[in-house]
């Protein structure tokens, strides 16, 4: 009997073309946009939330992946609610992505980072991404444990990335490489980190 959990792939912030970088035979997005309203026939599940308010509207452990292309640095990293409370929308959406992943379940991000321009040029970055953000939600007890994040990740790897690379991640190495070569040298350097991380 197949395993379920095995097929299932969550874009997060999907449009109307949600990435399946581990071509998984189902597919599913969330976007804060009525996409699922606008004509368009759909080919995938899809979920409209506004992940800096609500929970990702799928179960727990339902996910074999979880992918966010271009996407984390629109959210913020604090504001007050309507209480005064302090709410980390980023902190809280890195826990809902361990919540909806299975045990073994692996998130793919890709996200322009500091030092670079792209980082910081577009006025809806938010979240300015480092070499080292991502440390904050590994190991046996995450630092970001202390801002309220539930889970814990293991490093597949992290590295700085052509964009596209993070499209397919079936894709052979060598042609990995030889993207990020012409990036590097001939289109002004690299500029995106690409995490991918297990939820343990």
């Amino acid at each position: 009997m197949k395993n379920s959990l095995t097929t299932k792939h969550l874009d997060l912030g999907c449009g109307i073309a949600p990435r399946n970088p581990f071509r998984y035979e189902d597919l599913y997005g969330c976007d804060i946009r009525d996409i699922d309203e606008s004509g368009v026939k759909l080919d995938f599940t899809y979920k409209k939330a506004n992940l800096i308010q609500e929970p990702i509207p799928f179960p727990d452990n339902y996910f074999n992946s979880v992918s966010a292309f271009d996407f984390i640095e629109h959210l913020p990293r604090q504001f007050l609610g309507q209480q005064g409370e302090l709410i980390n929308p980023f902190v809280t959406l890195m826990s809902e992505v361990h919540r909806v992943l299975a045990p073994g379940g692996r998130f793919i991000a890709i996200t322009p980072a500091y030092p670079r321009p792209e980082a910081f040029q577009d006025p809806t970055h938010v979240n300015i991404i480092t070499e080292k953000t991502h440390t904050y939600f590994v190991g046996d007890n995450p630092y970001a444990g202390i801002y309220g994040f539930k889970g814990r990740f293991e490093i597949v790897s992290v590295y700085w990335s052509a964009p596209k690379n993070a499209h397919n991640l079936l894709e052979p190495r060598w042609r990995k490489t030889i993207r990020n070569f012409e990036h590097r040298f001939f289109k002004e350097g690299l500029s995106h980190i690409l995490w991918d991380l297990k939820a343990i």
